[in-house]
């Protein structure tokens, strides 16, 4: 699954802008946001403070990177 979550991010954004949090510009100017699926249920975690550990980490990261 990262392999092509990787792929589409470099293909979207070539030509375009990186930017935090999974997002990026394509070359027209089209927002995207590349994230892995598992991302939302680690956000809402019943784990209050791992789902707090979950969102500080992907405000620090531009593309999403999620090892399983």
């Amino acid at each position: 699954m990262n392999a092509h979550l990787d792929e589409m991010w470099e293909k979207l954004s070539e030509g375009g802008e990186k930017g935090q949090c999974g997002w990026l510009k394509d070359e027209y100017g089209l927002s995207w946001q590349v994230v892995p699926p598992v991302l939302g249920e680690m956000m809402q975690d019943k784990d209050p403070e791992k789902s707090k550990r979950v969102m500080e980490a992907n405000a620090q990261e531009k593309k999403i990177d999620i090892e399983l």
